[in-house]
């Protein structure tokens, strides 16, 4: 496992974060928009929406990041996050990056006194599948997961 400096992005991450976070989009389809990417994230940084925490490599490289959305559960009372995404150099993946990205999102449920994290990903994304698997993640086959979209 590739040893890298995880901490909470901060504005001054931004032209590099937008980057990996455009790759991200890319990645599930979307098309190219670092500007539009530049502008979301330095809305969810600036009003503090989210939480994001970056790997990154010798020289502050940025390799990957995960970003975090607060919601709060009913039943238990309490602050829940939702693991949103999550996204990992495609040179880094492998090694070790996305696990220690995920151990943050952890720690900050610990520090926050929160139930948990809640994440869904694709039937097909073996490898996300596995990783959350791997990291004590539990998967939900008792519930239905229903979307709507504003047409």
């Amino acid at each position: 496992m590739q040893k890298l400096k995880i901490r909470r992005a901060e504005i001054g991450d931004l032209e590099r974060l937008s980057g990996l976070f455009d790759d991200y989009r890319v990645f599930y389809g979307k098309l190219p928009d670092r500007e539009g990417a530049k502008t979301f994230l330095f809305d969810r940084l600036r009003y503090e929406e989210s939480v994001i925490f970056v790997a990154a490599s010798a020289g502050d490289v940025l390799v990957g990041f995960v970003q975090l959305y607060p919601l709060f559960s009913s039943t238990r009372m309490a602050r829940l996050w939702l693991l949103n995404d999550l996204y990992v150099e495609l040179r880094y993946r492998g090694k070790g990056v996305a696990t220690q990205l995920i151990e943050a999102t952890k720690q900050l449920c610990r520090q926050t006194g929160s139930c948990g994290l809640l994440l869904e990903t694709a039937k097909d994304n073996d490898p996300a599948n596995g990783l959350y698997l791997s990291t004590g993640f539990n998967l939900d086959v008792d519930h239905h997961y229903y979307t709507w979209n504003v047409e």
